[in-house]
Order: structure tokens, then C-alpha cells, then sequence
């Protein structure tokens, strides 16, 4: 069994870009926390030309339990969908999952997915 998660870290306003990008390549499974964070930028955010330090930014996190052959495209997808080409775009994470168990059928690995 080979799983992976895709962990995304956007920016709230293109959560739906994404969640309809994902959609339209048919893989519906995600889940989503509000977070909030700061990476290169320190937390300074521009608005209406001025910049301005507010620490902690607000950010998704888009998370996605997959089979290893449907992570390139969801990598992907969730890039084009999000990116806006200005800084803080955010980051996605790719790592393994060990296990996977559907509680309601007991069902494992890769099935516990479909």
C-alpha cells in the first residue's frame, strides 16, 4: 500500500479555485483548517499600496489522503488552482501515511480510500 497526504497551505480567498480544481480531476476527499501563520514575508501583508506588519497571517490548510499515483496530479492542481504569483501564495507537503482504516467497514489501505 502506498498513500500519501498532500498538505496545502493557501491563501483563504483561493480555497474554492482549489476546492473546484480538485473537483473537476474527480477527487472529491479534503479537509480544510483555518490557520495562521508566516513564512518569508514575517508576517507583512500589502493593502492599497502600504505595507503593514500584522504577525500571524491567515491562511488553509487543504489536506488530501491519496493513492502515490494520484499525487502529481493533485500537486498539481492544487499549485495552478492557487497560485496568484505574488508572495505568500503558501506551500504544499507531500509525506506518507503509514496506515489508512475506514471505521464504518473496517476496510484498509488503499480501499479505505475508494
Amino acid at each position: 500500500m502506498v498513500v500519501k497526504k498532500i498538505e496545502a497551505i493557501i491563501r483563504p480567498e483561493k480555497y474554492e479555485d482549489v476546492q473546484k480544481a480538485i473537483d473537476k480531476v474527480g477527487y472529491s476527499g479534503l479537509m480544510v483548517t483555518e490557520i495562521q501563520g508566516h513564512g518569508k514575508q514575517k508576517g507583512v501583508q500589502k493593502w492599497r499600496g502600504k505595507e503593514y506588519k500584522v504577525g500571524l497571517i491567515p491562511k488553509w490548510k487543504v489536506e488530501i489522503i491519496c493513492t502515490d499515483k494520484d499525487v502529481h496530479k493533485l500537486v498539481r492542481t492544487v499549485a495552478e488552482a492557487a497560485r496568484t504569483g505574488e508572495v505568500g501564495d503558501g506551500k504544499i507537503f507531500v509525506s506518507p501515511i503509514d496506515q489508512a482504516l475506514r471505521i464504518r467497514s473496517g476496510e484498509s489501505g488503499e480501499e479505505a480510500l475508494l
